[in-house]
């Protein structure tokens, strides 16, 4: 069967690598020159698969307000707001206040990231692939007395679903992160023992060039326009190459993974998703001094910024913000993300010959991506999973190519389905 994928970034890839696997013939439609080259370029390199967690939280209802106006605050917003962003947000809290929904997503979520760690090992398994990969564990900091008793509840929710995870002391901490020497508050930490690291970017390319010998076909730098349907299925893609010419591609199959960008092309088959690109931040540097840097990956609550050790370099990422898709990258969002990796790893990098980044996650408004079939009999979908693509792209990829297949899919997609958001916002 010959299967269209529409977005070469990390989802992308490794549904084209499970498929390929599976015996299909693969194509790749990408807008960018290269694999994981938009949202999978310069996120935060965390392979987070304990702390997954829906975007409509209750508890952060009200502590979002203040962020909003504090300066350093995680939580940002353009004004005025955009229709889009209004809506968004307002569904959001919709869902938020939807009685035991999040409970029910976060632990659907909590089981997809248990079964993508499972999938990430065997890839890495069976291919040697260089991305400055490890599975050595993630630390959450606690900076105040309340954000401790929140760790505690965390704690007890992992060990119902098995994920291991472990409180740590402050001096714990500072054991597993001798270079911590910062004055940053701490009062605690709990440790995901099996979360990973990774950089995202060297990962997609990688694997790319594995699905090319594989036999999948890339094509790059071409915008997909429309999917061609009937009433029953999708007969062909119509894509623009960069020399602006036209093309239309037949496929047994296509599978939608285009991010931000899949609404767009879902819309016109009757199939409305309320992705919103919820903007943020990251800085990569190389570190100067090794031994004042994190040893894996550790989330400042502080800041709410997240430091990882990717070989011989630092990159930290920050911010949620609501700004549709402009790309400005304003100082002061820089410089909350290097106060924080000064505030814990001081001296570890030259945080001003910092390389910035800025990209677009695709989020859903109650959380969970969205996977499984489309409103066609051959149409599918692995798209919007917001800021956890990274960790969940190799699940996400296996129970896709299972659903194709016709089998029983490893992990219940309950609260992942297309059709979810059909009553509207």
């Amino acid at each position: 069967m010959h299967i269209v994928v529409v977005g070469g970034g990390v989802v992308g890839i490794t549904t084209a690598r499970e498929l390929v696997r599976r015996g299909h013939q693969v194509t790749v439609l990408e807008r960018h020159a290269l694999a994981g080259n938009e949202t999978s370029k310069g996120n935060a390199a965390q392979r987070s698969y304990g702390v997954v967690y829906p975007w409509a939280d209750p508890s952060m209802v009200f502590k979002a307000l203040p962020w909003l106006v504090k300066t350093d605050g995680p939580l940002k917003m353009r004004l005025p707001p955009s229709l889009a962003a209004t809506r968004f947000l307002l569904a959001t809290l919709r869902y938020a206040w939807s009685p035991g929904l999040f409970g029910l997503n976060k632990r659907a979520m909590l089981k997809l990231g248990a079964y993508s760690r499972e999938r990430f090992l065997a890839l890495e398994q069976e291919h040697e692939l260089a991305f400055d990969g490890a599975h050595d564990g993630l630390m959450h900091l606690a900076s105040t007395p309340e954000a401790l008793d929140e760790l505690h509840k965390t704690h007890e929710l992992l060990n119902e679903v098995g994920i291991p995870s472990h409180l740590l002391s402050p001096q714990e901490v500072r054991e597993v992160e001798p270079g911590m020497t910062g004055n940053g508050p701490l009062y605690g930490a709990i440790r995901y023992d099996t979360d990973g690291t990774g950089d995202c970017h060297l990962f997609s390319r990688a694997l790319a060039k594995v699905c090319e010998e594989l036999g999948v076909n890339f094509r790059y730098e071409v915008e997909v326009e429309a999917l061609l349907a009937d009433h029953q299925r999708v007969n062909a893609v119509r894509f623009r190459t960069a020399s602006g010419k036209l093309e239309r591609l037949e496929a047994d199959a296509v599978v939608v993974s285009a991010g931000c960008w899949s609404p767009e092309l879902v819309k016109p088959l009757g199939l409305t998703l309320p992705i919103y690109p919820i903007k943020g931040y990251s800085i990569t540097v190389p570190l100067s001094d090794p031994d004042k840097a994190p040893t894996a990956t550790v989330h400042d609550d502080n800041y709410k910024v997240v430091s990882t050790r990717l070989g011989n370099r630092l990159r930290a990422t920050g911010f949620v913000e609501l700004a549709d898709f402009n790309r400005d990258i304003p100082e002061a969002r820089i410089a909350t993300i290097k106060k924080s990796v000064q505030s814990r790893y001081p001296g570890c990098a030259e945080l001003d010959a910092a390389e910035t980044w800025t990209g677009f996650r695709p989020m859903t408004p109650d959380g969970p991506a969205i996977i499984g079939k489309g409103p066609r009999d051959n149409l599918y979908l692995n798209t919007g999973h917001g800021t956890f693509g990274w960790t969940l792209s190799a699940g996400s990829a296996a129970v896709i190519a299972q659903v194709i297949d016709g089998e029983e899919p490893a992990v219940s997609l309950d609260a992942f389905r297309p059709g979810r958001f059909a009553g509207g916002l």
